[in-house]
């Protein structure tokens, strides 16, 4: 009973000892990490998002969100951090940040504002993620809960740590605020909006747009709704709030610019980027590197900027593809090796339609007391300065079935010559102006948008249909639009 008192009030003291003043709040929380130790997360986080996501290239427009986002932190509670802002190359529609001050928008989300003032509210919003330390609280309390931090998979335990053994970037990414916080993140994004002249009714319309979003028949909901309050809840209460700090600012204007925003995004990418791969007929096209292999039938495939991960619907077969470090077979397969604490057992040359290969059947150092045993096979592929490597994983009793299905797409990798896929280009945000007053749908078909997604222009546009435009109003129509 002694030892179970002593531990108690050990731990007790451990908590008294790691409470923080919140800055936001002026309360005393639990706080594991130093206000140095969030920016060292997110410096170190940093590079692992930007590798899962990519960058988007446009300085023009990371310029303007520098200036905006710096803007805003100056008036936050946290005016001293040093704040980084990066546009990631994801056509999904999100916007995050990472304890430290890094916040990200995704070129999903900013094609889908329609005005300046809702990219402040959504900006203040990851801001007061930042500054109410909610991203450094929930890592706190799952230390202290010792739930750990990994991302849920779909494969095997064995296999997921060849597929994605995540750092604490994307761990924190894939964390889930509590309602309280993302209520708390709105406040602040309306009091940072309006603090900086932003009209925070505009953050308020911006959620009809995320709900019509989440309501769409793939029933796909953005990642920026997934963990938050109902959007259309969302759009009283940040009226509400809107309105009290307006009041609060009777000497401060509130703009929206639309127009200026508008043409900030013109020819933003839309969607997803063919140039950096797509499926079409349960084959994988990348353009970009001029390759192309099939995807076994049911299987699911994941392409990211730094790999691309085919999946067995089990879980129990998994192809990983990427390319190698220089061009050398015996360095790219040490390195294999070595980063994935494997074993040559054997390997042997081949051809694969030409190209010069090496494959190569391994084995874990140190295999899992217990599991199944796996199945694990590199093909490295030479091509000129370029390496390309499959690594084929399986296990169970259908190991022999999975690693067929390998087989054949290691097999079929060969080399793109077709130029309408080579020349396939990303669809584009193109800001036009209206020719003559009429509904949305007749402005739509004035600039021959395929009707078939007139719904989707609308929704990007965060009008109906059915609304009343002018003649010289600014509006977004697709570019590079593929054929219905």
């Amino acid at each position: 009973m002694k030892l179970i008192y002593f531990f108690q009030v050990l731990v007790l003291a451990l908590l008294l000892a790691t409470c923080a003043k919140n800055p936001v709040t002026g309360k005393r929380e639990v706080m594991l990490m130093s206000e140095t130790d969030e920016i060292k997360l997110g410096a170190e986080s940093d590079p692992e998002i930007l590798a899962e996501f990519g960058v988007l290239e446009n300085p023009e427009l990371q310029a303007f969100i520098n200036e905006k986002g710096n803007e805003m932190a100056k008036v936050s509670h946290r005016s001293s951090l040093p704040f980084h802002f990066k546009i990631l190359d994801s056509p999904v529609v999100n916007a995050f940040a990472l304890p430290g001050g890094y916040v990200y928008f995704t070129r999903g989300i900013l094609a889908h504002f329609n005005n300046e003032a809702q990219f402040a509210g959504v900006l203040g919003h990851e801001i007061g993620h930042v500054t109410a330390r909610h991203g450094a609280n929930q890592y706190s309390k799952q230390m202290l809960a010792q739930l750990g931090l990994a991302i849920g998979s779909s494969i095997s335990k064995e296999l997921e740590s060849f597929a994605n053994i995540a750092g604490a970037g994307l761990q924190l990414l894939f964390m889930k605020f509590g309602r309280e916080d993302e209520s708390q993140s709105d406040e602040l994004g309306v009091e940072y909006a309006s603090k900086t002249g932003n009209d925070g009714k505009q953050m308020a319309d911006f959620f009809k747009t995320l709900d019509k979003l989440g309501g769409e028949g793939e029933g796909r909901m953005p990642a920026f709704l997934s963990t938050h309050p109902a959007p259309l809840d969302r759009f009283e209460k940040v009226g509400e709030l809107t309105k009290v700090w307006q009041e609060k600012l009777p000497n401060q204007s509130f703009s929206v610019n639309r127009d200026s925003y508008l043409r900030r995004i013109d020819g933003l990418p839309y969607g997803e980027d063919p140039q950096q791969g797509f499926v079409e007929k349960s084959v994988f096209y990348h353009p970009a590197l001029a390759f192309y292999f099939p995807v076994p039938k049911d299987w699911t495939l994941t392409n990211a900027p730094a790999k691309v991960t085919v999946t067995e619907k089990s879980g129990k077969g998994l192809l990983i593809f990427d390319l190698a470090k220089g061009n050398d077979f015996q360095v790219a397969l040490k390195e294999t090796l070595d980063a994935n604490g494997l074993e040559l057992v054997k390997d042997k040359n081949r051809r694969i339609n030409g190209f010069q290969a090496m494959e190569a059947e391994v084995k874990q150092k140190a295999p899992n007391s217990g599991a199944e045993p796996l199945t694990i096979k590199l093909i490295l592929i030479q091509d000129g300065a370029k390496m390309f490597r499959f690594l084929a994983i399986a296990q169970g009793t259908d190991v022999k079935i999975f690693n067929s299905a390998m087989d054949n797409a290691v097999d079929g990798f060969n080399r793109l010559n077709d130029k309408e896929k080579l020349n396939r280009q990303v669809e584009r945000i193109q800001i036009v102006s209206v020719r003559r007053n009429g509904t949305f749908a007749e402005v739509l078909s004035d600039f021959k948008m395929p009707i078939a997604r007139h719904k989707e222009l609308a929704i990007l546009n965060g009008m109906e249909l059915t609304d009343r435009v002018s003649g010289n109003m600014l509006v977004k129509v697709i570019k590079n639009m593929k054929p219905e």
